[in-house]
This record gives C-alpha cells, structure tokens and sequence, in this order.
C-alpha cells in the first residue's frame, strides 16, 4: 500500500482557561487570537475553545486552546505519580534573553532546571512547559 499524504497541521493544548491562555500566547508570538467561544451551558466562565491560525513568520501551525474540567499543571521534569507533561512548544527565538524577558512579562515565568545553554525551559500562566532556543 502507498503511503497516503498525511500533514501535521496544529497542536492542541489542554487548560482550565483556554482562551486566556490563548491570549498570552497570541501576545507572546505577536498573532491575533483567530477564533474563540465561550463556555457551553454549565461550564465556569473560564471555559471554552480558542486557536491561533498559522500566519506569516510567526506561527507556523495551528494551536488549539482547549477546556479541560480535570487539568492539573504538568509537572517538568517528570516525577512518579505527577501529572506529566504531554507535549510542550518550542519557540524559536532571535535572542534569548530578549525573548525571555518578553515572556516573563506577559506572565511566565522561567523554569528551575535549564539543560542546555541555548534552550530557555518557560512556564506559561498555566504551567505548561514551553522552550524558547536559538539555532
């Protein structure tokens, strides 16, 4: 059988406020907030969906905010009986320094273990690991 053309086009990510947190994304990589509802009959008003539409330079795909009534905060790096992380977002930046204190700024903040000199492990307002690196 011939491999069917298969793309991968977003990443969605889970959270308790999924278009809050759409927005300090959308602030952090300079895009607009594409698309959002608002919460479904008997949700809390943090609910909802939102998603970033790739756009020129500063997104290259899609990323899904959605609501999740269980979410708990990964915890990075991993530990036994922990919730763990399931996928984070690497961000290619020009400057890290620059580019760190942007997002500390807008509400992450820097993660205590480092592993490497040209990698900045954040956390977002949620507490997602994302990583901001250069080359």
């Amino acid at each position: 059988m011939r491999r069917p053309r298969i793309e991968a086009t977003s990443v969605s990510i889970s959270t308790d406020r999924p278009r809050e947190l759409a927005r300090f994304y959308a602030d952090l990589l300079g895009v607009a907030v594409h698309a959002e509802e608002g919460p479904r009959p008997g949700e809390p008003p943090g609910a909802g969906w939102a998603q970033l539409r790739r756009s020129e330079g500063h997104l290259r795909m899609t990323v899904n905010l959605e609501y999740d009534p269980h979410y708990e905060k990964p915890t990075w790096p991993s530990e036994p009986a922990a919730q763990q992380p399931q996928a984070h977002l690497d961000l290619w930046v020009d400057d890290l320094d620059a580019a760190e204190a942007w997002a500390v700024e807008l509400g992450a903040r820097r993660h205590g273990v480092q592993p490497q000199e040209t990698v900045r492990v954040m956390l977002d307002p949620h507490g997602h690991p994302f990583c901001l690196f250069t080359s």
